[in-house]
């Protein structure tokens, strides 16, 4: 069986909990892979070398980090398909869908590669006589990062290489679903001249998070993952002092007009709604049509849906593949066997499906409900599965108010071909991100992902000039140098003023 031990200090560490998590292949149900699942003593072992190597890091140059960091690039750039094949094994989605989420992590890998000019001061000369002042960023020290089984590659490259290009050293614990991919991460950063302890792996459970949420040595900590899970981070992390950025969970809206190009919104659903299976958590759940339009277009759906290939994801005819677990599927299974129940019309039922030769896949087809009421488990939980809510409005305005009434404000798409009520729906949409006729509005590396409401606990966005600001603090130096001509003036027990 293979065996995924920690990263500490540049090198592998074998688990000595004598705890092991299982990983799961699951286009097969065969558990072939175990992960050490780390105690409080082996959390704090990879806290104590980020922190030894934190002395050194941060005050290096900003040319030796860059230095690092492209030649990081350059090694996963060819690395690419491996770190894809990984992917696959353990998440299950398909190798294309695997090699954009590799993509997607390298263009913050190139942003972090230009941090000289994001880390620039600002001075202000005379601001008195012979005053200047002067702002810098400094980094904060040891960082965390806890990320999602969905992106074992994409999130992390969404935390770590910005918060080493700052100069902080950092700790990551992802998923133990699937998590070799951010071994693999790691390993590659040394082979680029990463410093040991710079980048930390900790593989475990609520054990190793619990620690690091508590741990007094470490200062920020980053996470990605569902709404319950993301307040607890942020209520625990911040009553410890940390600083914190928590992004939670979605139901994501796409609100399609009777203007719209209906081909065009079809295929944005199916592709929105069920690639990678449906667990990204900017994956459209839920369309909302406008008017006369629902009948057409929840056929143009059903047309699309149909002709959709499941299977491994490592094979090249493959469009979707299996979901993570067993239990999970399950879960997923069960909203669209409770829809009709709840009021929905089951219109396509993607529960007992299964691919010849692989039985034991964790697999379940494409569903679409019609009709949804908005009390029904299907509408108010975020399922991250391949199941597409379809629900029906009269007016522009029903459904803007239906779409901010949602606890959830991570992303959200319009389509049309009105620039006017685009406009509109961007001022007027309670959501972080939002896309009009594109329907997963992910932003490029140099903004911000980040959502509103409960898809976000915290102030800081994440990656982009939100990344950069979470992970430094501010410092202000007023300097006076008097000139030896000055006179003197004197004790002053009054409030400075700028004259």
């Amino acid at each position: 069986m293979k065996t995924v031990n920690h990263w500490i200090g540049g090198k592998t560490v074998e688990g000595a909990s004598g705890n092991w998590g299982p990983v799961t292949d699951p286009a097969t149900g065969a558990a072939e892979t175990r992960v050490a699942l780390a105690s409080v003593d082996e959390v704090d072992a990879a806290v104590a070398a980020a922190k030894d190597a934190f002395a050194s890091w941060g005050t290096s140059s900003l040319s030796t980090r860059t230095s690092i960091l492209f030649r990081y690039r350059a090694l996963l750039d060819a690395h690419r398909d491996e770190i894809a094949a990984l992917i696959t094994s353990e998440h299950g989605k398909v190798h294309s869908d695997a090699l954009g989420e590799v993509a997607r992590g390298l263009e913050i890998v190139e942003l972090a590669c230009g941090i000289t000019t994001q880390l620039k001061g600002e001075l202000s000369t005379q601001v008195s006589h012979r005053v200047d002042v002067s702002s810098i960023r400094q980094a904060l020290g040891v960082v965390a990062g806890i990320t999602p089984f969905n992106f074992p590659a994409m999130v992390p490259m969404w935390m770590f290489p910005i918060a080493i290009a700052c100069g902080n050293t950092f700790v990551l614990k992802p998923s133990e679903k699937d998590p070799s991919t951010s071994l693999r991460l790691a390993e590659l950063a040394t082979e680029a001249g990463l410093p040991d302890g710079v980048l930390n792996v900790v593989n475990g459970d609520k054990v190793a998070v619990d620690r690091l949420l508590e741990h007094p040595d470490v200062a920020a900590v980053s996470f990605v993952g569902s709404t319950p899970i993301a307040r607890h981070i942020y209520v625990t992390a911040t009553a410890n002092g940390k600083r914190v950025q928590a992004l939670g969970g979605a139901k994501n809206h796409m609100l399609v007009l009777p203007d719209a190009d209906l081909d065009a919104a079809a295929d944005a659903a199916v592709s929105a709604a069920y690639g990678s299976a449906g667990e990204r958590c900017m994956a459209i759940s839920a369309v909302v049509a406008v008017g006369s339009i629902g009948d057409e277009l929840v056929s143009k759906i059903v047309e699309r849906a149909q002709k959709i290939k499941i299977g491994p994801g490592n094979d090249p005819a493959s469009e979707m593949g299996p979901l993570i677990t067993a239990a999970h599927r399950d879960k997923v299974a069960s909203y669209v066997t409770g829809a009709a129940a709840q009021g929905s019309k089951v219109v396509l039922d993607g529960t007992g499906y299964t691919v010849e030769g692989h039985e034991n896949g964790h697999w379940i087809g494409l569903s679409l409900l019609d009709h949804v009421p908005t009390d029904s488990d299907a509408y108010r939980d975020e399922i991250f599965g391949p199941v597409l809510c379809v629900l029906r409005v009269d007016t522009y305005e029903e459904g803007v108010a239906l779409m901010n009434a949602s606890p959830f404000g991570n992303g959200t798409a319009i389509f049309t071909r009105d620039g006017g009520a685009a406009r509109r729906f961007q001022l007027e949409i309670e959501a972080g991100m939002v896309g009009v006729n594109v329907p997963i509005p992910v932003p490029v590396g140099y903004h911000s992902f980040g959502g509103w409401k409960d898809s976000l606990f915290g102030d800081h966005h994440i990656y982009g000039t939100d990344g950069i600001h979470f992970y430094t603090r501010g410092k202000v130096t007023t300097t006076r140098w008097p000139d030896p001509a000055d006179t003197p003036t004197g004790v002053d027990l009054g409030f400075p003023r700028n004259n």
